[in-house]
């Protein structure tokens, strides 16, 4: 009997799906990628690497997913049972980033409160570095910063309840909630930022295509690198999402449907950014390029210096854009703890409220340190290292096992084309197995050699082999010591519902 659990209905996955890949790092990272990789020009790239690398990788974790009904960990042992150690080299990246994922969601929550009355104040960088995070020395941890740790419990409380309630009436619910607010609330925000002086301009720089840019190799791995960090694909998320999926779903479509509307909100953000940048700009007096940043600084430093400009209704834009980022940051964390609680739930036979306190629990404890006064120096460095050397890595390690050697693309193509409209053909395969690990292999190559060559950022040696490095690896570690301990035969037997026959 399957007694697993399952989702109400297929708009419910797909909300998840799309939920888990509208993250906060969309909204600031493509922006910016896009800008500094050839404006509109690199929307070539960007389209070729979503249709040869973005959605064939959601068909197959979802097939993976759909057809061994597991976790990464369960379901990459019923493919081969020398593999469990990939499905929690997976889980163990997706617990790493939740560890400092939440924290990001924490500032969002206070600077929401802080736009009613732009407490940030005219410098907005100094704020959020010295009276808000206080950021200590790298290396050091100084103690903890209340601003920060009251709104992390906060998120915790929210997800970790969600999760108590489940996959239907938890993760689902809060869902078919939170993205259409999500999507409702940037509208607003981007149609806001339309209509301010100097958007035009904004939009200029930002869509202005540099065409000279096709030809270098870098634009493209970037458009690759883009497509893979923004689709959560490499860390179990979409594996342990489409393993409570019904027998008779259309994985294939439900795949198009999720890698569309990523990278739809993806522009969207592109646009809503650098309509309101080009209003700073146009507030400044200079070019539109000497005001665009990414990450965090855009976001909680550009962002509210844009929101200090507007000629009215400042708050109200400020509670709309940080609460943006809530929804989108929670929606996200959602899915990266749910990874790990299946991981736990399904290996050690426990209930579904022991293994959220277990593993929901000590990922909470563990983000404590972001809290602290060197929380962003650990969190910029553990975020780069976990990201260039632990989703990627482990998703070239997934493409090239199923490929080449557990050799299941053609039984994974089957079992999608059994219940799906749109039919897999060899395209599919060559992608998989040539186009993507090929390119993922460049990334890594390439990756490793910068970072031989020159340490990461400006921070000492012994911190970015403490908190880089060894995070990096140690996952690797933890995930080899986890394989270590067998599946019970019972448990590796999949699950057939009593009124429906396997999908070969």
């Amino acid at each position: 009997m399957d007694n697993r659990p399952q989702w109400g209905s297929r708009a419910g996955f797909v909300m998840a799906a799309v939920g888990s890949a509208i993250g906060l790092g969309n909204i600031w990272r493509f922006p910016a990628v896009a800008y500094e990789n050839g404006g509109g020009a690199f929307f070539l790239p960007y389209l070729f690497a979503l249709l040869t690398a973005g959605i064939p990788l959601l068909i197959l974790e979802f097939t993976i997913g759909h057809k061994y009904k597991g976790s990464a960990p369960l379901s990459f042992t019923r493919i081969s049972k020398g593999s469990q150690w990939l499905g929690w080299w997976q889980v163990g990246i997706s617990f790493v980033i939740a560890t400092y994922y939440a924290v990001i969601v924490a500032w969002a929550m206070s600077y929401a409160v802080f736009s009613f009355k732009q407490s940030w104040g005219n410098d907005t960088t100094g704020f959020l570095v010295g009276e808000y995070l206080k950021v200590a020395d790298p290396g050091k941890a100084g103690s903890m910063v209340p601003g920060v740790l009251i709104p992390l419990i906060l998120v915790w409380i929210v997800v970790l309840g969600i999760l108590f309630a489940g996959v239907k009436k938890g993760i689902e619910k809060a869902n078919k909630i939170m993205i259409p607010t999500l999507v409702v609330l940037f509208l607003i925000i981007v149609i806001r930022a339309l209509t301010l002086d100097g958007a035009v301009e904004g939009l200029n720089t930002f869509f202005q295509p540099n065409w000279n840019t096709i030809l270098d190799g870098k634009v493209w791995v970037a458009a690759y690198g883009q497509i893979f960090f923004s689709l959560s694909i490499g860390f179990a998320i979409m594996i342990t999402y489409s393993s409570y999926l019904p027998k008779k779903t259309d994985l294939t479509n439900n795949a198009f449907i999720t890698g569309f509307a990523n990278s739809s909100f993806e522009l969207l953000a592109g646009i809503g950014v650098f309509a309101a940048l080009g209003f700073m700009a146009a507030q400044q007096g200079v070019p539109v390029d000497k005001v665009v940043s990414s990450g965090v600084i855009l976001a909680f430093s550009v962002f509210p210096q844009i929101i200090n400009e507007l000629p009215a209704l400042n708050g109200l834009f400020g509670v709309l854009f940080f609460g943006s980022l809530i929804l989108a940051g929670l929606t996200s964390l959602m899915s990266i703890v749910e990874t790990f609680v299946a991981g736990v739930q399904e290996k050690f036979n426990v209930s579904r409220t022991i293994s959220v306190l277990v593993g929901g629990g000590l990922a909470a404890v563990i983000s404590l340190l972001y809290a602290t006064q060197g929380g962003l120096n650990f969190l910029d460095t553990v975020d780069y290292f976990i990201n260039q050397f632990g989703v990627a890595l482990a998703g070239l390690f997934e493409v090239v096992f199923i490929a080449w050697f557990a050799k299941q693309l053609k039984p994974l193509q089957n079992h999608a084309d059994a219940i799906s409209d749109i039919k897999l053909g060899a395209w599919w395969r060559i992608c998989l197995s040539i186009i993507t690990p090929v390119v993922l292999g460049y990334m890594m190559y390439d990756n490793l050699r910068q970072n031989l060559l020159k340490e990461y950022g400006d921070y000492p040696r012994e911190f970015i082999f403490n908190f880089g490095w060894t995070v990096a690896i140690g996952v690797i570690v933890v995930a080899t010591l986890m394989g270590i301990k067998r599946w019970k035969e019972d448990q590796l037997q999949l699950p057939v519902s009593s009124n429906q026959k396997e999908v070969s």
